[in-house]
């Protein structure tokens, strides 16, 4: 699953990816290319700890999510307002945004408009996202009006309903109402899901603060979340956590408790990435090798087994399952089992956020 990083030039967007990452990527200077830097977060999760200490794996390995950070800026686009063909590529094949605000000062790293706006810049790139969609919408009714010229009556509906529900959401976007916040039924969701909008993604909000007002980061969340009820707000000192990101977890601990500041922001920004994206975690415990599996929320127990390996899911037969909670109160398998904890589950049933699951299967 992939977050891409974006926001106005000079907003930080690499010093954060590099935070989230523990990457280290140049963050100096503004490169024209559209060459993106790539990486991956691994998710916190308590519930690892509290499984090591049950099975004592040899191995842990955390769900993950990827971060892609493209250098060019929205500014990129065609007269039309649609974005180039490789940035427009980059973020559609994204599955959630990130968008990163300035709101740090810094003399040597001028504002492009001039003056920190938060407010300002965030309308300013949302806009920059509705023009795109809006072009792409405009480009394919015009298809879909010389198509509608040439097929036959009965080969019409097809063509005229994409056409009603395009010229529908046009209308929204033109009232400044973005894909995610429009009322579309699943079907129509469906019929949408090749054109991967980008006011229909899911949207982060990272405040990239200064060192110097860490302690307005929770007023400055409230303000924008005020301001923008529909998306998640997080505020961080984005340069702090880049630079905690290059010391060792006890290094950074220990600076973080000098500081006085509490369990890292970049945690929080991870764990809402995950919950952008609609996943769940599931875990195995297989060969010495404790693991947790990232999944769409609602997935059933073939379709979580076929993550671990195809043939699981074409083989499967079914499913011993418990939640982590649950086990974390007996204590070890067999006694979960003594107390009817332990349960088997065939392809009907649906994966919850920490279940604990050993599949069985036949190929």
């Amino acid at each position: 699953m992939r977050v891409a990083i974006i926001g106005l030039p000079k907003s930080g967007k690499t010093t954060i990816f590099n935070a989230l990452t523990r990457g280290k990527a140049a963050t100096a200077a503004y490169s024209p290319s559209l060459t993106p830097n790539i990486g991956v977060a691994k998710i916190p999760d308590s519930r690892l700890l509290i499984l090591e200490n049950i099975f004592h794996p040899k191995k842990t390995i955390p769900a993950e999510v990827s971060y892609v950070d493209i250098a060019g800026s929205a500014k990129a686009s065609s007269g039309k307002g649609e974005m180039k063909g490789e940035l427009l590529g980059y973020l559609t094949t994204a599955d959630a945004l990130l968008q990163v605000v300035r709101v740090f000062e810094d003399e040597k790293i001028p504002h492009p408009k001039g003056s920190i706006n938060p407010e300002r810049d965030i309308a300013t790139l949302d806009l920059e996202l509705a023009f795109s969609d809006l072009a792409i919408i405009e480009r394919k009714l015009d298809k879909l009006k010389d198509a509608l010229k040439e097929v036959k009556a009965p080969e019409r509906g097809p063509h005229l309903k994409e056409q009603t529900l395009l010229q529908k959401i046009k209308a929204a976007l033109d009232n400044d109402i973005p894909v995610r916040q429009q009322s579309l039924t699943g079907d129509e969701l469906k019929l949408l899901s090749n054109y991967q909008f980008l006011t229909a993604k899911p949207m982060l909000i990272i405040l990239n603060i200064g060192e110097s007002q860490i302690p307005e980061a929770s007023q400055l969340e409230t303000e924008i979340k005020s301001l923008y009820p529909q998306f998640a707000v997080i505020a961080l000192c984005g340069k702090l956590e880049m630079e905690l990101g290059q010391l060792s977890d006890i290094e950074a601990k220990e600076f973080r408790d000098v500081m006085g500041l509490a369990t890292p922001a970049l945690d929080k920004v991870i764990n809402f990435s995950y919950k952008l994206l609609g996943l769940i975690s599931f875990f195995t415990t297989a060969s010495a090798e404790l693991k947790a599996w990232p999944i769409p929320s609602g997935t059933t127990t073939p379709k979580a087994a076929g993550k671990v390996h195809s043939d699981m899911e074409r083989g499967f037969i079914r499913a011993e399952v418990i939640n982590c909670s649950d086990l974390e109160r007996c204590g070890n398998l067999a006694e979960a089992r003594k107390k009817g904890l332990l349960r088997t589950e065939g392809k009907n049933c649906i994966v919850h956020d920490g279940d604990v699951i050993t599949f069985l299967f036949n190929v």
